[in-house]
């Protein structure tokens, strides 16, 4: 499957990349800030001190992207990154991830034993792609199968209530309150990604999509005063 979105980064690494990453949707686009995004240090990151006192080893990183946070955090405890793209798999290797693995964070459950991980890291909205409340409760089970008792979570999401939410490319609205979608595609050098639909949930549907997990929402954080919000998870003991 083509891969525009890894195959830039992995370029932008090797110092070869000679176009943009695109996001589109339909004729709109615009220019991903690849550096920005991706291979910023650690503590550009907004409140990365609050994100770091959540997080404890084992870590497991979900989408880890470049590799920004892993590379941060190996240095304090173990820290496994999992990739659904060779490419980018291929990236975190080069760029000295000790542990990068392809992998799918809707078969978790398959590739982790019970109670291996103390924390997971999900940095990039990529739990919206759950696509719906039952989904992302059934991704919660599965975090919540291969984490300690005391296991915590970080995760990001968008607030499709939120001032300004409508106006992000690929804004797609729904008249359930606080549920909204969003469709993109990417492209690199004229190869085109298939669309990536995204679910977008308030804070209250996520406390909503805990009901009946061993997750609850324990705080959220808006970063930049904007619809883009983190969440601290932990485990109900």
């Amino acid at each position: 499957m083509d891969d525009p979105f890894g195959q830039a980064l992995l370029d932008h690494y090797r110092e070869c990349r000679e176009s943009p990453l695109l996001q589109c949707d339909g004729p709109n686009q615009h220019k991903h800030r690849v550096d920005e995004f991706y291979f910023n240090s650690y503590f550009s990151l907004p409140e990365s001190g609050w994100i770091e006192n959540q997080l404890r080893g084992p870590l497991l990183d979900i989408g880890a992207g470049a590799g920004r946070d892993t590379l941060y955090f190996q240095t304090h405890f173990e820290t496994i990154a999992i990739e659904i793209s060779e490419q980018l798999v291929t990236l975190l290797n080069e760029r000295g991830a000790q542990d990068a693995r392809f992998g799918d964070m809707f078969e978790v459950r398959d590739q982790f034993p019970e109670d291996r991980f103390q924390s997971i890291l999900i940095s990039g909205t990529q739990l919206g792609q759950a696509t719906s409340m039952l989904g992302l409760r059934q991704l919660l089970n599965d975090f919540a199968y291969i984490t300690t008792d005391t296991g915590t979570a970080v995760i990001d999401a968008y607030d499709p209530d939120y001032e300004g939410a409508t106006e992000m490319l690929g804004y797609r609205d729904d008249p359930t309150p606080g549920i909204g979608y969003r469709t993109v595609y990417y492209q690199y050098k004229n190869v085109q990604s298939e669309i990536v639909l995204t679910l977008l949930f308030s804070p209250e549907r996520l406390r909503e999509a805990t009901i009946g997990t061993d997750w609850t929402v324990r705080e959220i954080r808006r970063p930049r005063d904007s619809y883009y919000y983190r969440a601290a998870l932990e485990k109900e003991v």
